[in-house]
């Protein structure tokens, strides 16, 4: 009797862990293919920017609640949401971390905009 028991726990167990690397392969490569599909709806630069920063371009100006790349309104809406999440006036250290995260990652799209434009001039 304890054998058998033992073999069926076995095999349970074997198709279980099948099951769990076959659904676990799938969601590694669902999650290659979605960034290989963001990564081709960015210039390459921006694509590594987003890679190093770990914060695409789209989800930063989110935070920051900007539309454009504007330095002046970029800095502006920085100040306020770094300082009303301050942890020390009952913020988040969490959302603040994010809020400087953004803004590195647009200071960054900032810095890839003007390389390009300076090029741009020297060709010209």
């Amino acid at each position: 009797q304890a054998k058998y028991l033992a073999q069926i726990i076995l095999v349970g167990a074997q198709v279980v862990g099948r099951a769990f690397m076959r659904a676990l392969r799938q969601e590694l490569a669902a999650s290659r293919a979605a960034a290989d599909a963001r990564g081709r709806s960015e210039r390459p630069q921006s694509a590594a920017a987003s890679r190093i920063t770990g914060i695409s371009l789209q989800e930063a100006q989110q935070i920051l609640n900007v539309s454009n790349l504007n330095p002046e309104e970029i800095q502006k809406n920085y100040d306020h949401l770094f300082k009303v999440n301050d942890k020390s006036v009952g913020g988040s250290f969490y959302l603040q971390s994010k809020v400087v995260r953004a803004k590195e990652r647009l200071d960054e799209e900032l810095r890839i905009q003007a390389k390009e434009e300076k090029g741009r001039k020297a060709e010209t």
